[in-house]
């Protein structure tokens, strides 16, 4: 039985894509993941899944959503060893809370335009790609970043992000799991 992550991408967000955590943890235990935690409602989920078809739970997670809720939200689906293996590489250890920025990507990124982000960055933002994370420190808040607004697009795959504090959070509920 391995450990797993699921983020969503796009729920919760200004009354739109609305999807109660209750809802979301019956979806997952109605395709077979166990000791289902969510984390804060803009989607997080921690779960075990002893199936084989792990590599089609996104979709099946998604299909699920939108028979039930009307719309189908990305998810990004991650091993709980990805997750650690993301907070291990996290080029700002010494950086913390809201101002740390880990984007998860769906895929490697081909052809990632790091010049073309590197040239709209304030002196303050910092990022870095590793593998399918890039991490952003925007110690101004990536809600008027220019950088952070430009991230999926430069780096040519789905992104989903998430701050530090709740990266912390999903690394505690899957350190219990």
């Amino acid at each position: 039985m391995g450990t797993y992550v699921a983020l969503f991408r796009g729920i919760n967000i200004g009354g739109n894509n609305i999807l109660p955590m209750r809802d979301l943890v019956g979806i997952l235990e109605g395709i077979g993941c166990e000791k289902v935690k969510t984390c804060i409602q803009s989607g997080n989920a921690v779960f075990q899944f002893s199936g084989n078809k792990i590599s089609g739970i996104a979709e099946e997670i998604g299909s699920n959503i939108m028979e039930s809720h009307g719309f189908k939200p990305q998810v990004l689906l991650m091993r709980a060893g990805e997750l650690e293996d993301a907070v291990e590489n996290n080029p700002f250890k010494t950086m913390e809370g809201k101002s740390l920025h880990f984007f998860f990507l769906a895929s490697a990124p081909v052809k990632p335009d790091l010049d073309g982000l590197a040239n709209i960055r304030l002196n303050s933002e910092e990022f870095k790609l590793d593998n399918n994370v890039f991490y952003l420190y925007a110690p101004a808040g990536i809600g008027r970043s220019k950088l952070a607004a430009r991230v999926e697009r430069a780096l040519g795959v789905p992104v989903t992000a998430r701050n530090w504090n709740t990266v912390r959070k999903l690394i505690a509920m899957v350190r219990q799991a």
